[in-house]
């Protein structure tokens, strides 16, 4: 094969529809699953084992409100999955209405969580009301990703990669309770080290969405430009605000303080 047929074979056409089906996606969304527990049971679960051992006060009640939810979403989530791998479409659909709910609740006990906890911490070591802008901005990449998901619910290519991006752009508390200290020691803790401590690893694996539709579609679906470009503006905003002088007064005065 010449080199002008590879370069060909790998540029990204956008003259041809974006085909919904592919016979590696079986395995790739599964695989990304897989990843995404991974990411939160090693970084919630070590944060868990840490909080017991070394016998830190209990967590407030919402806390576990919070998780419960989280997890819910999350099986939920993977159960939809399997459903679509099993070829159990209709039921994946009903279970999709049933989610709605789900996922209202994730955004409003999201921020109330971070309400009640950055007032528990204040004056504590762990207080941060700066921190507010990673965790509201989360829920507000997640509700807009999962908002255009359920839109878009009849285009099956553009809504799986939506409802996946929106859970990968809320696993970054996994993944940077997990990795995040080792990469903000390796690149500082200033605004890039801060910025690649909470989103490496997710961001990783956006772009791997990406580039798995590059190899098997040859071009990028809009939904997924989209979706990234909204929550990429989302993770620079917190970071930009965490950094921002005037936002500390502004997140004590949101917690009351």
């Amino acid at each position: 094969m010449s080199t002008s047929s590879l370069v060909h074979d790998f540029t990204p056409r956008t003259d041809q529809p974006f085909a919904p089906q592919h016979q590696w996606d079986r395995n790739f969304f599964l695989a990304y699953l897989v990843l995404i527990w991974l990411g939160i049971g090693m970084g919630f679960g070590s944060d868990v084992i840490h909080h017991v051992t070394t016998h830190e006060r209990a967590y407030p009640l919402i806390v576990h409100v919070h998780a419960a939810t989280f997890m819910t979403w999350l099986a939920l989530f993977s159960a939809q999955i399997l459903l679509i791998r099993t070829g159990r479409t209709a039921i994946h659909r009903k279970l999709g209405y049933a989610m709605i709910p789900v996922a209202v609740a994730m955004v409003l006990i999201g921020p109330a969580t971070a309400y009640v906890v950055q007032r528990t911490d204040f004056g504590t070591p762990h207080s941060d009301p700066a921190f507010l802008s990673i965790q509201l901005t989360d829920m507000t990449a997640f509700a807009g990703l999962i908002g255009a998901a359920v839109l878009l619910r009849n285009k099956a290519s553009a809504h799986k990669r939506l409802t996946l991006l929106s859970v990968l752009f809320i696993a970054d508390a996994g993944y940077a309770r997990w990795l995040g200290e080792p990469i903000t020691h390796a690149l500082g803790t200033g605004w890039w080290g801060n910025y690649e401590g909470l989103y490496l690893a997710t961001d990783v694996l956006i772009l791997g969405l990406g580039a798995y539709d590059l190899v098997t579609r040859k071009r990028l679906h809009p939904a997924y430009v989209g979706g990234v470009a909204w929550g990429a503006s989302q993770h620079f905003l917190a970071n930009w605000l965490y950094f921002l002088p005037a936002w500390k007064p502004v997140a004590l005065s949101l917690i009351g303080h």
